[in-house]
């Protein structure tokens, strides 16, 4: 039969992750317009695109390599951002997931610092864990990324070393050029420490 990228509706104290749709797309805008300062290694849709961008990510879902959701602010009731799972990888048998990246990530400028990354990131790793039993979970970013580093850092996860020209960049100005991109990644047998971190993290509240 073979395994199917698709995941549930992940719903936290902060925030709901539910699978991507066009019903998002005028929070989506919203969230996107608000101060871009942040997205200068990240590439986020201006308001006018994001049409076009959910064609785009719900057609990459019928290719089976990703499964996008919206982040759902629980206090408003807003899609805030996105995040997704990618690339889904069978290294010992296609029945069996064995790893999978979490990437495609965003979020407004008022949602950044809120707990709520901190969160989805919780949530996600913990359904990839527990109910799919992969070995392995991954996220890349691109290497000049300080910001982004430092956030995947902060989940526990294990910085593996930097890609050399791994893909293309997303930065204005860097049109047809490639980008180094920095590996972390948490592992089964890491998770059960990972997972009493940052259930510890999100109760506090930290800001992430």
């Amino acid at each position: 039969m073979g395994f199917t990228l698709e995941g549930p509706v992940l719903e936290g104290s902060r925030v709901r992750l539910e699978p991507l749709g066009h019903r998002h797309a005028r929070d989506l805008a919203r969230a996107a317009e608000e101060d871009r300062g942040s997205y200068r290694f990240t590439w986020v849709p201006r308001a006018h695109e994001i049409g076009g961008y959910l064609d785009e990510q719900l057609a990459r879902t019928t290719t089976g390599k990703l499964f996008p959701y919206a982040q759902v602010d629980r206090a408003s009731g807003r899609a805030v951002g996105v995040t997704a799972y990618w690339e889904p990888r069978h290294w010992l048998d296609e029945d069996i997931l064995s790893a999978i990246e979490v990437g495609f990530t965003w979020l407004a400028a008022s949602a950044q610092g809120s707990g709520i990354n901190a969160e989805a990131k919780y949530l996600l790793f913990r359904h990839a864990f527990e109910v799919w039993g992969v070995a392995r979970v991954d996220l890349k970013t691109d290497a000049r990324n300080s910001r982004s580093r430092a956030a995947i850092e902060a989940t526990g996860a294990r910085f593996e070393g930097v890609l050399r020209n791994w893909s293309r960049s997303s930065v204005p100005g860097e049109d047809g050029m490639l980008r180094d991109s920095a590996i972390f990644s948490v592992t089964a047998q890491e998770w059960p420490d990972r997972r009493k971190a940052m259930e510890e993290r999100v109760a506090r509240g930290r800001r992430t």
